[in-house]
């Protein structure tokens, strides 16, 4: 109001003197310009004075404003003191009245506080338990118990205790229950799908022959990236298209956790790759040993039944060692014994290549395997210590590449060398069991002409 006043007569002043400028520019002469002069003198003398009229008549006015705010401020400091001290007496009685609740709750009070325990244990069970894949939204209640007992000392009800008391008698329920239920899983492919899924009580869940893990952050079911082997896979597909009666199924107690651990092992290809490049080197030289096995196999089970059958025919064939051999003794039919003799060592040392052929190759796969797996071994074993060098040995997993060749590599080797040397035995033995025919038919041609020669 005061600046509206100030603002009002300078705005009145500047009129005034553009007024008297304005008239000094008409002035004929002096005399006019000075009776101009003293009109606007009074006349600015005379709005003065009634400013200053209305300024003394509104002091009364001000005077009142202030005794009126000086009364609401007392009134507000009674306010706030009274309010202070029901405050404080408000503190009393709820002191006395925790205290009387404490005496009259007695043993009462021990039950809330463990039925404060169990709904937060409770939560954090429902919160992993593959049961909530079927029933959701069981831990919300648990939580919301537990905190409104521990952070406002709030008392449960009855209703809140049953409510307790009844998901953990379902929960206990339920872990004996195979049961069939419809919902999303996200399969291998990142689609969610609705399939149906079976839960065997509170371990595993399984949909169309697979193994599902439940994640209880996002409340999502999803295909294991790795499923285990065939025989735990054709379990699954058989509890899920049983109607009744037994069926055998691959349990993991854990709830998952075997099975995590299960399908994250390597299999058997995965193991041969880790033996990186003298693995690779150990199973082709084990390849080319079983090549040459089984081509030996089979020429002399052939070479075998020919001989057997020149054994019991009277007519000599060439198509067999044992025939050509026989030949001899027609080739020379009047030579003494002891030439006879030389000329069938001769054709048993022509038969004898075809008959070891590659044997000597075989045996020499069976010495070489193991020491391509100890080259394995040594590669890997450098290789670990290498990453403890630069690494240390803070972190077990920078060194199992290493460890993990040195040990591929050796059980390559072995596996290449076992069965290789049982492969050379027989077919060793074998071979000598023909040259041994060999002989002793050479041996009967002979004791003939000696007996003819007599």
């Amino acid at each position: 109001m005061f600046i509206k006043k100030i603002l009002t007569t300078t705005l009145a002043t500047i009129t005034l003197s553009a007024s008297s400028l304005v008239m000094a520019d008409t002035a004929l002469d002096l005399d006019s310009l000075l009776k101009t002069l003293e009109a606007g003198q009074a006349k600015q003398s005379a709005q003065n004075q009634q400013r200053e009229a209305d300024f003394i008549a509104r002091q009364s006015e001000q005077a009142a404003l202030l005794s009126q705010t000086r009364a609401r401020r007392e009134e507000m400091i009674s306010n706030s003191q009274r309010l202070e001290g029901q405050f404080e007496q408000n503190e009393i009685e709820l002191a006395n009245a925790t205290e009387l609740l404490s005496k009259r709750m007695g043993s009462l009070k021990e039950l809330f506080g463990v039925l404060q325990q169990v709904s937060g244990d409770t939560k954090n069970k429902f919160a992993t338990s593959i049961v909530s894949a079927e029933l959701p939204g069981r831990g919300e209640f648990m939580d919301q118990l537990a905190q409104k007992m521990g952070s406002s000392s709030k008392l449960a009800s009855i209703e809140d205790i049953e409510t307790v008391w009844y998901e953990l008698q379902r929960e206990m329920t339920e872990q004996g229950k195979v049961k069939h239920f419809t919902t999303d899983v996200i399969v291998s492919g990142g689609d969610k799908v609705k399939q149906d899924v079976v839960r065997v009580g509170a371990f595993n869940l399984i949909s169309n022959g697979k193994y599902l893990e439940y994640n209880a952050f996002t409340d999502t079911l999803s295909e294991l990236s790795r499923q285990p082997v065939a025989r735990y896979l054709t379990s699954a597909a058989n509890l899920q298209n049983a109607d009744s009666g037994f069926v055998d199924f691959a349990l993991d107690p854990t709830g998952g956790s075997i099975l995590g651990l299960l399908v994250q092992a390597p299999d058997t290809s995965e193991q041969v790759h880790q033996g990186g490049t003298v693995g690779y080197v150990i199973l082709a030289v084990g390849l080319i040993g079983l090549l040459i096995s089984i081509e030996r196999f089979i020429a002399l089970f052939i070479i075998g039944g020919k001989m057997r059958r020149q054994l019991k025919s009277d007519v000599i064939r060439e198509d067999n060692p044992l025939g050509r051999v026989m030949k001899v003794k027609e080739q020379f039919p009047h030579v003494a014994y002891d030439t006879l003799e030389l000329k069938l060592s001769e054709a048993i040392l022509r038969e004898m290549p075809k008959i070891t052929r590659n044997l000597t190759f075989i045996k020499i796969i069976s010495v070489v395997a193991p020491l391509l797996g100890l080259l394995g071994t040594v590669t890997g074993m450098i290789n670990t210590f290498q990453a403890i060098t630069l690494f240390g040995t803070g972190d077990p997993k920078l060194m199992a590449g290493g460890i993990s060749q040195a040990l591929v590599t050796t059980v390559l080797g072995l596996v290449v060398a076992i069965p290789t040397v049982f492969l050379y035995t027989i077919l060793n033995t074998r071979s000598k069991n023909l040259l041994l025919i060999l002989q002793e038919q050479s041996a009967g041609i002979i004791a003939e002409r000696s007996e003819k020669g007599a």
